[in-house]
């Protein structure tokens, strides 16, 4: 399987915990043994503008973090690219999902996901799209920019028991309807991390759901990667996910 990634990932551009120092490191350590890395390249400015105004875009720049922005959100588009006819994992950073059109906040600076897919319609790659949003949190970000567009559904799973957690996405990938699926992969709801619900297994679960879904569909598959602070996990979580989507 193809991951998508660039060493820029590893700075540490900001304080918060998406940034930290290792993060990166801990996953590529776990990852890169066994997949075939694919290089990030920064998203241009049409593309994010697509999604996101220009005061926003600007505001960014103004903070210094337009250009590893700019570099996540390219390899989300890269990540959702390879999806449509493999699946594919964008381990990127900034995450996106709690990026409005106008605002952002949570880490997140760029909507990734949904500069991505928004890439992806307006080259008619894709007439629909689903979002499966896994985060511990609820991807606000992705809901407002998507909530016009009805071409664009997302789904963020409510549960906060294990069992009703892989209940919920077993219900979704088999109900669900679209060009491509997306995840905003976020692991923090992992036992050891800051949510307390799911094992590493289970990632590993929910990736052969949303594999069998798109080949039920006939769809393209990707996931980016969101939220998931336990550095003594998460490498081993992301490798559970992607060993998923790679199950045939």
């Amino acid at each position: 399987m193809r991951v998508v990634f660039n060493e820029a990932f590893y700075r540490v551009y900001t304080s918060d915990p998406a940034a930290a120092a290792g993060r990166m490191e801990t996953i590529m350590e776990v990852v890169a043994p066994q997949v075939v890395l694919v290089a990030a390249e920064p998203a241009s400015d049409s593309d994010i503008a697509a999604v996101h105004s220009r005061f926003h875009i600007d505001r960014i720049r103004e903070c210094g973090l337009y250009e590893i922005s700019a570099l996540a959100a390219g390899g989300a588009i890269l990540a959702a690219r390879i999806g449509l006819t493999e699946t594919c994992f964008g381990l990127i950073r900034p995450p996106g999902h709690h990026a409005s059109a106008d605002s952002s906040w949570g880490f997140c600076f760029f909507n990734n996901m949904a500069i991505a897919l928004e890439k992806l319609k307006r080259e008619r790659n894709i007439q629909s799209a689903y979002v499966l949003d896994i985060d511990l949190h609820y991807g606000d970000g992705t809901v407002n920019i998507f909530g016009d567009r009805s071409w664009a559904k997302i789904y963020n799973v409510f549960a906060h028991d294990r069992d009703g957690y892989l209940r919920e996405v077993d219900v979704q990938m088999k109900t669900c309807h679209a060009d491509i699926i997306g995840i905003s992969a976020g692991f923090d709801n992992h036992q050891q991390d800051w949510g307390g619900v799911l094992r590493t297994e289970d990632y590993a679960e929910i990736g052969q759901m949303v594999r069998t879904a798109a080949q039920r569909l006939g769809a393209g598959c990707f996931a980016v990667l969101e939220g998931g602070y336990n550095h003594s996990v998460l490498g081993h979580n992301v490798m559970a996910l992607i060993r998923g989507l790679s199950s045939t």
